[in-house]
């Protein structure tokens, strides 16, 4: 008996959460003339969502198209800024170079002269020896076994 009265209960309670659903307004009629003009101002929306998306777009390729430009813009400035630095580093290379070449000169002349004074010196040196080699045997020996005569 108490499932019984338990099955009871529950079916009433069912009823009785369920019975505002099947409630139905009954003064809900619409003819069929606000049909047609809610449709009619649905569509006119719907062109002018169309034109405002249609219009958007353009001003969006305009905007893009313009960027593009400040863009290519920027690029050939940084491109132009490049090829000045580059060219800056190479004549800064290049001056150096000719620095160096020049310094070697200037630095290598006082070394060659007194390169020269010195192979001068000693010619004389041996002339000078040669001639009193001539006079002195022991000097002439010698001098031939070092292979100076």
């Amino acid at each position: 008996m108490r499932k019984w009265m338990e099955s009871v209960l529950g079916l009433v309670l069912l009823i009785w959460v369920s019975a505002p659903a099947l409630a139905v307004e009954g003064d809900l009629t619409i003819s069929d003339r606000e049909i047609i003009e809610r449709l009619t101002r649905l569509e006119e929306g719907q062109k002018a969502l169309r034109e405002q998306m249609i219009a958007g777009q353009k001003a969006l390729r305009e905007q893009m198209v313009a960027g593009q430009n400040g863009l290519q813009s920027q690029i050939n400035s940084l491109q132009n800024l490049m090829a000045g630095g580059f060219g800056v580093i190479f004549v800064g290379i290049f001056g150096l170079f000719g620095f160096v070449i020049w310094d070697r000169r200037t630095a290598l002349s006082p070394v060659i002269r007194k390169t020269r004074e010195l192979e001068e010196d000693r010619d004389m040196t041996l002339k000078v020896l040669k001639e009193y080699a001539q006079k002195e045997p022991r000097l002439a020996e010698v001098m031939k076994s070092k292979g100076l005569i």
